[in-house]
Order: C-alpha cells, then structure tokens, then sequence
C-alpha cells in the first residue's frame, strides 16, 4: 500500500463544502492501493461545524494535527464580533452596510496576508513535517486549496526532500469571484501572481474542478492540469422517509453571496405570483445557510419574505433530506467574470438527489454541461428573465399535474468511488 500524505486546512468536523471533496477522496483511497496520511489544523477557525461528516473518516486513518496561529480573533475584537462567529467566506455579510473598521480589515487582510490568513502556519508546518517524514516516508504528497497556503507547505517539502507533489484546486486563486474585493496594491497583487504561477509550475501534477479551471491555468502556466469534478456519494445510507414537500418548494443549498443573489429569478417569482393565482397558496422558498443582507434587501423589494425560509447552516444528513424533497433544487451560480468555469460542490448531489434543477447562471458554463449532460434540469442565463419565468412556469405545471420529477441518467461517473479511482490513477502516473 503505498502512502500519501494530504495537506488540508479543511477537515471534520468542520463543516461545508470545502470539506467534503478530500474527505472523501481519504474516505476511497485504500480501494485504490493508496494509504492517506491526513495532516490538517488542531485549532482551524472553520466557518461551521458538522459533527455528522466524521462517520466518513476511515477506521485507523492517521491524522496528524499542529496548532495554527490566526489573525481572526484580532479581527473579531477589531470589527467588534464575538469570538464564536465563524467567518464566511466570499465577503457575505448580514449588515446593511460594512463598517468602516471592516472594511480596513479587508485592507490589511489583502495586503498583509499573502496569499492568505494561513500563511503563519507554513513555516511551523514545514519545519514539523520535515521531521515527521524522515521517520515516516510517503510515495506522494497532496495539497488543496484555497486556503493556499496549503500549497505553499507542500511546495517547500517538495523542494526539500523531493517527494513527487499534487495541488488540488477546488476554486481559482487570481481568477476567484472575490478577489477584486480584496482592495490589493500594485505590490500585493503581483505577489499573488507570482504565487499563483510558482504553484501551477512546480507542482508534478495539478487537479482542477472544471475544464473552465484548466483553460484559466493555462494563461497562467502552460502545461496539463487533470480534471476531477467534485461529485456525490452513493454508498452513503440515504433516509428512506423523505416525502416531497406538499408545497411548491423551490430550495436553494449553501451560502447566498452577493454575488449569488439572482434578481431576476426574484423578479420572475414576483410577476409570477400575479399572473398564475394559486401560486401564493403553494410557493415556499427554501434558502439553506448563510444569506447575505442585500440578498434580503432583494426578497423585501420583490415582496417575497413571507413565502421564504431562511435556514441556517444544517448538517449534511439534514441537507441531504431536504434536497430529497424539494420539488425544485436551485443552483445559483455566481455573477462574476468567472461564472462559466464554476461548478459548485453541490450541483452533484443535487442530480443524484431525485428532484429536478433549475440552474441560474451562464448557458454556456460547465455546470449548465454538466446539467444538460446528465438531463438532471433546466439552466437559464441570470439576465434573461424570459427564460426563468417560463422554466419556473412549467415546473410549476408539472407540479400541479403531480408529474414534477428529475430524468436524471449517466450519472455514476459522478460518484465519488469513480472520481477517486481517477485520482489514484494520477497519483500512480506521478510516482511511476
């Protein structure tokens, strides 16, 4: 059994998506004649806590833990937050306006924390690790990122005791739907860049989550980045209870980022409200975690609060019965420059959920590929309001008819047992 050692800021019980894509390539791994070795945080500032995602670490895996230092809980007392308020990511905010104090956070977080607030755990990181192998050789290291600084470790274990290494990306670095808002200098984003570019050149092997991802390394760095979407997990026990929802439930799963906040799909419910009657009886919109206030300010403005629902963040098992009774599972992709190479985590277990998806984002983009691939729904560009009326429309019919059901077909490709197999395939061609 050869071995490798995974380098992930991101690990149970910490909960959300970046969670979920390594601990179930470790959850698999052994299948495919590879032993993990999980290096990861003692003390991470995770934005929530799933206790329900430890049943999927493997029996005797080793995880090694150091302590992390963090800048968050002088950002706390700064911005005047109480010390337990995981931060989220993507700049979402529950207050009208940022204060100004935040905003000088932001400031200092950008410039002064490259390429991100881990960057005090590198070199502790190093220095422990450098140890640990020397007692105990791997075949392969791994690092995932964001945050970054993840493969920044890897890249100076690599450097200094020469062990073949992949980078993981589950989401841009440059090119991520934030990074504008960084306020960056001149100085800071070249550093960036030069990061960004040192990683994708160095590194034996790069795995991205999209061909859109692929496309947008290479400007960066010519060479081949292997794709390895993120997917579902079919061996998992699924609840044999669920119903669907009695009403005409239209739920939206994970955080709800400015940049996620469709106004013309709210424009569409609006309209539609008055032109089909019963409508108001049966609509009941379901938004799953955190949901940023220009987000409520947009619900307010198309007078749609009392038929929502807003739900903070739920353990997985819990989402997973909620995705199984939607009548509609919505995927909002972001309305950003990089909307078409986005794929969210959860586009995969919406198509293997049984319920229909009405993706919002560009028709062009890989995650409306992937729901046309697969026949799993509808997408429907976020400025063509036409469109989204006449797709929520004929769900709306099928519903009424009791005949609203997902088609979905070719999905077992997406199951995380596959696309760890591919993984381990990589894993054997980099050490060969």
């Amino acid at each position: 059994m050869r071995k490798v050692l995974v380098i992930t800021y991101y690990w149970p019980p910490g909960g959300g998506a970046g969670v979920q894509r390594w601990l179930k390539f470790v959850k698999y791994l052994r299948n495919f004649g590879w032993e993990p070795i999980v290096y990861t945080p003692e003390n991470p500032e995770w934005p929530d806590v799933d206790n329900s995602l430890e049943q999927d670490i493997p029996s005797g895996l080793t995880v090694l833990k150091t302590k992390i230092w963090e800048p968050y809980t002088a950002y706390k007392r700064f911005v005047g937050r109480k010390k337990d308020n995981g931060i989220k990511a993507g700049f979402l905010s529950e207050k009208k306006n940022p204060s100004l104090t935040e905003k000088i956070s932001v400031w200092i977080r950008g410039n002064f924390f490259i390429p991100d607030a881990r960057k005090f755990w590198i070199k502790p990181s190093v220095k422990y690790l450098s140890e640990w192998l020397k007692n105990n050789p791997v075949d392969a290291i791994v690092s995932t990122g964001p945050p970054h600084s993840m493969h920044l470790i890897a890249m100076a274990i690599h450097e200094k005791l020469r062990l073949p290494w992949l980078a993981d990306f589950r989401d841009p670095w440059t090119n991520i739907d934030f990074y504008s808002n960084l306020m960056l200098s001149k100085k800071s984003d070249k550093k960036h860049h030069r990061l960004e570019k040192e990683v994708l050149s160095k590194a034996d092997k790069i795995v991205v989550v999209s061909e859109g991802m692929s496309r947008d390394f290479q400007s960066v760095a010519g060479r081949q980045y292997d794709v390895i979407t993120n997917g579902f997990d079919n061996e998992i026990q699924l609840p044999n209870d669920v119903v669907p929802d009695i009403k005409f439930s239209l739920a939206h799963i994970g955080s709800m980022v400015p940049s996620r906040n469709p106004e013309n799909l709210w424009k569409a419910l609006d309209e539609l409200l008055l032109e089909e009657k019963d409508l108001a009886e049966n609509l009941e919109i379901k938004l799953i975690g955190a949901v940023d206030f220009s987000v409520r300010e947009m619900l307010a403005k198309y007078r749609l609060e009392n038929y929502t629902s807003m739900i903070p963040y739920l353990p997985h098992t819990k989402v997973i019965k909620i995705q199984q009774a939607a009548q509609v599972l919505l995927l909002i992709i972001n309305n950003t420059p990089n909307a078409k190479m986005v794929t969210t985590g959860k586009i995969f277990e919406y198509i293997s959920s049984g319920r229909p998806v009405l993706c919002v984002g560009p028709v062009a983009g890989d995650a409306a590929g992937i729901i046309s691939e697969t026949n799993s729904g509808i997408s429907v560009d976020q400025q063509d309001l036409k469109s989204i009326k006449t797709a929520i429309k004929n769900y709306y019919l099928l519903y009424k008819q009791a005949k609203l059901k997902s088609e979905s077909k070719d999905i077992s490709k997406y199951t995380r047992r596959n696309l760890t197999k591919k993984l381990a395939e990589i894993l054997d061609d980099m050490i060969s």
